[in-house]
């Protein structure tokens, strides 16, 4: 049976507003080229029918109406239509290399992840010496991420988010989205430590103690660096001594509170080794011993 301590509670990450506000810097860093034309005003500019998309319209004009309609009227759906067209209409100008990347971000406002992934992908894929390839890179991320379920359900997109998060830190260190995406990956590592804990204790209230300890290895040995990591070794001390191997019991113990003297996690899992006749004492030869060396810690 699980000890009376409580665990603390994984819930799914939220559509963060500093994530979003990095998003919108994107419209900053993309030029804008407002060609007037015969037009005095912007209202004359962007008049007329927005279904009215012949084939000579230019590719600046379509481009601008886009960024107008999702930067100033706040209308991404709209502002879709409008980048999608200059993509349609001038498939190889400068103007469908950014109207692809605004399109992508224009998914993303608009909660259309799948779509905004595809975009970015395409920009990703076509334009892999753009200056903005990687925001495209983040952006891809970022839909991932923000499509994360809560820790009962599949953590499949969880684990692609991350994985998209890296490629920007990877081949993209030194650009302003490297530090929003280790964020962001601090994040997802928790989310999946969570899920690994959710299981671990569920075989534990059905006393299937092995396959509890298989998921609290999988938490100290993958995510040390998650706030999880206390509890596991916790319980890695209940399951050990529920099985009646003191050796790797108190190596749990020793290492927790040897790493975080001051967790009330070590607290309860030296009061269950003293409960048994044992004191933490650190195997050296254990698993659980040269998991923290691996990285350092211990």
């Amino acid at each position: 049976m699980l000890s009376t301590s409580t665990s603390r509670a994984a819930t799914r990450p939220g559509r963060s507003a500093g994530g979003r506000a990095g998003l919108r810097r994107l419209i900053a860093l993309l030029p804008v080229l407002v060609i007037l034309g015969g037009c005095s005003s912007l209202s004359n500019l962007f008049g007329g029918n927005d279904d009215d998309l012949g084939p000579d319209l230019p590719a600046d004009k379509l481009y601008n109406e886009g960024v107008y309609l999702l930067n100033e009227k706040n209308a991404p759906k709209d502002a879709v239509k409008k980048f999608e067209e200059v993509d349609r209409q001038h498939p190889y100008s400068e103007w469908a290399r950014k109207s692809l990347l605004m399109t992508a971000y224009s998914y993303y406002e608009t909660r259309q992840y799948d779509e905004a992934i595809g975009a970015a992908k395409r920009y990703v894929t076509m334009h892999p010496g753009s200056p903005d390839v990687a925001y495209a890179q983040y952006l891809i991320g970022a839909s991932y991420y923000d499509q994360i379920p809560d820790v009962t359900r599949d953590q499949t997109r969880t684990e692609k988010a991350i994985q998209s998060l890296e490629e920007v830190i990877r081949k993209y260190p030194t650009s302003e989205y490297a530090a929003q995406a280790r964020k962001k990956i601090e994040v997802g590592r928790d989310h999946l430590a969570a899920k690994e804990m959710e299981v671990a204790r569920y075989y534990m209230q059905k006393k299937n103690f092995i396959g509890a300890i298989n998921r609290f290895k999988v938490v100290v040995t993958q995510y040390q660096t998650t706030r999880h990591v206390e509890e596991a070794l916790m319980r890695l001390t209940e399951c050990y001594m529920m099985l009646g191997i003191a050796s790797e019991a108190q190596t749990a113990a020793a290492v927790l509170g040897h790493n975080f003297p001051d967790s009330p996690w070590y607290k309860d899992a030296y009061n269950l080794v003293r409960g048994g006749g044992f004191e933490p004492s650190e195997n050296k030869g254990s698993w659980i011993s040269r998991a923290f060396k691996k990285v350092g810690l211990g």
